[in-house]
This record gives C-alpha cells, sequence and structure tokens, in this order.
C-alpha cells in the first residue's frame, strides 16, 4: 500500500511539476488572406504566445501517427483522444502540435508527457502552425 501510494505522489508531483502548456496554445486567432490568388486562413498568434517562440515547452498529450510504420520520429501530438482529435472534426488546429523527435516513439493510446522547443509557423503551408522540435518523452503510460 506504500509503494502504491509514494507512486501516485510521484506521478503528481511530475504533473504539478511540468506545466502544460495546451492553454497558451489557445492564443491564436485566424485571418484570411490571398495567396495564389485562393483564400486561406492564417494564424495570428498572441504576443503572450509569440514570447514562446523558440523556447522549450512540455505537452502532454496523445499521438497521432502520420504513417502506418509503427514507432515514428515524426507525428502529430493532440491534447484530445484520437477519437475526438482535430482530424476527425471535433476541435480545432490548437489541439495539436507537429513533433520532430530524435529517437522513434511508439503509439500508444495513453496520453504521454513530451518537451521539446516551440516553433511558431505562420509562413510554411506544409507544416502544421505549432511545431516541437527536438522533442523527447519526459513521462509514458
Amino acid at each position: 500500500m506504500r509503494i502504491a501510494c509514494l507512486l501516485v505522489f510521484i506521478v503528481f508531483a511530475v504533473e504539478a511539476r511540468q506545466p502544460n502548456f495546451w492553454h497558451v496554445l489557445a492564443e491564436v486567432g485566424f485571418k484570411k488572406t490571398k495567396v495564389n490568388n485562393q483564400e486561406v486562413e492564417v494564424p495570428v498568434f498572441s504576443n503572450h504566445l509569440k514570447s514562446y517562440h523558440g523556447n522549450e515547452i512540455s505537452l502532454k498529450g496523445y499521438i497521432i501517427p502520420v504513417s502506418e510504420t509503427g514507432a515514428e520520429s515524426k507525428f502529430m501530438l493532440s491534447s484530445l483522444p484520437l477519437n475526438v482529435c482535430y482530424f476527425c472534426g471535433a476541435a480545432g488546429p490548437e489541439t495539436i502540435v507537429e513533433v520532430a523527435t530524435n529517437q522513434k516513439i511508439k503509439f500508444t493510446s495513453q496520453a504521454i508527457w513530451m518537451q521539446g522547443i516551440l516553433v511558431l509557423n505562420d509562413k510554411d503551408p506544409d507544416h502544421h502552425i505549432y511545431i516541437l522540435k527536438s522533442a523527447r518523452i519526459i513521462s509514458e503510460p
């Protein structure tokens, strides 16, 4: 019993020490603009959110694979489980982060904690508006 209580305490201590950043990523709006004669929406980041560009952040989220090859070093991390994520139409783009790691991460349906460098992207349409570079797992199920 004492070991179980200690493990629960450690999990809560890790989560309390790692502030979850999704609420800050929600500080984005979108404006319509024309690119190559097509109307597109580009992100407009709050000044508060911009202050984190290039800094290390922590996120607790769910892996959304971008291919079916098993372990991935590039994938999407969602604040919501797969069945209600952005790609299913249940949330907005601020609930997803593109992740690039130096290691292969195995898919799990459980939430994981990741840490990495936040990149705000309002220029490159081939990438998501949020990119977590040099990411690593800091806690897994």
